[in-house]
């Protein structure tokens, strides 16, 4: 007897489990023919900087840049990275106003301006990349709609850290030493009286709330008005002026450096030196350009590249 309702209890557990299946089954049957499939949440991600990684035989170096403030060439992807996972354990959406970047902190908010047309757009950095011919930034595929290159595929932008998205930090309470919990409070001070004073002579005072003396603000004056999207995304027009694509093959602190350099490319093309000063020490950039198109500019940089210059990349100015 002992034995049968030992069976009869596990058949009967069985008949269960296998109703629960399929049960879940069934309803997840009916998520998928109604569209209603869970998917994992789109702010999963958290800060990070990363640990330098290496692409194709070159390495990156994330890190903290405060100052970031750079130009080159944009790009855009969307399928079929959409629903993937990115760099920081986000779910990529396409729609969403997002970008790649190959060294920035994730999440951080970049300033994205397409230097052919004004458009600037503020965006999320989340994922890394691109790794294709010295862009600068891979955008989502709204974020370039927005922007007015999505047809084009390129654009010729300038990026601007806003400020870093770092996790809250809540400090710890002070303590207040016994000598000044047993302090004597601070003595009051005496009344404090005011006065209107008239007006100057000739000038005719308004009552409150008359402004009738005052001239009218125009719109002109009230600042630059942004223009929004239905959706919501914000895109602001910003003036700019005529830029031009470089390659720039490397920066040295000696000119001979930068001499040999120039030697060692003349196969390629023309290139002159430019120097700069920066935070009081004067580099020495290589350059060939200006280059008229994106396409010329990937050509050019691809020669360099091949020719083992790593640290090679498109510049605009």
């Amino acid at each position: 007897m002992r034995l049968v309702l030992i069976l009869a209890a596990a058949l009967s557990l069985t008949a269960c489990a296998e109703s629960q299946l399929a049960v879940h089954m069934a309803k997840q049957f009916q998520q998928a023919v109604n569209g209603e499939t869970k998917k994992p949440s789109a702010g999963a991600g958290t800060y990070k900087v990363g640990k330098p990684y290496q692409v194709r035989g070159v390495w990156y170096y994330p890190h903290e840049d405060r100052r970031y403030d750079q130009t080159g060439i944009a790009s855009w992807y969307g399928n079929p990275f959409h629903g993937r996972r990115t760099a920081n354990g986000e779910i990529y959406d396409m729609n969403a106003l997002t970008a790649a970047h190959k060294t920035l902190p994730m999440p951080v908010r970049v300033r994205v301006t397409n230097l052919d047309n004004g458009r600037s757009l503020i965006l999320k950095v989340n994922d890394r990349g691109p790794f294709v011919n010295g862009r600068i930034i891979d955008v989502s595929r709204r974020a370039a709609q927005l922007l007015g290159f999505h047809k084009q595929g390129t654009a010729k932008v300038r990026v601007t850290l806003i400020d870093p998205v770092k996790p809250e930090v809540i400090a710890k309470r002070a303590t207040t030493p016994e000598e000044q919990k047993n302090a004597l409070p601070a003595l009051p001070r005496e009344d404090v009286t005011s006065e209107t004073l008239p007006p100057p002579s000739g000038v005719k005072q308004s009552k409150s709330g008359d402004r009738s003396g005052q001239a009218p603000v125009r719109v002109a004056d009230a600042g630059p008005i942004s223009a929004a999207k239905p959706s919501g995304d914000k895109v602001e027009q910003q003036p700019v002026g005529p830029s031009s694509i470089f390659v720039q093959a490397g920066a040295f602190s000696l000119a001979t450096n930068a001499n040999r350099l120039r030697a060692q490319l003349a196969y390629i093309g023309p290139s002159k030196i430019i120097n700069v000063f920066i935070k009081g020490q004067e580099m020495f950039r290589v350059r060939l350009g200006p280059v008229y198109s994106v396409q010329a500019a990937d050509k050019v940089l691809q020669q360099i590249l091949d020719s083992g210059i790593s640290n090679a990349r498109i510049i605009i100015e």
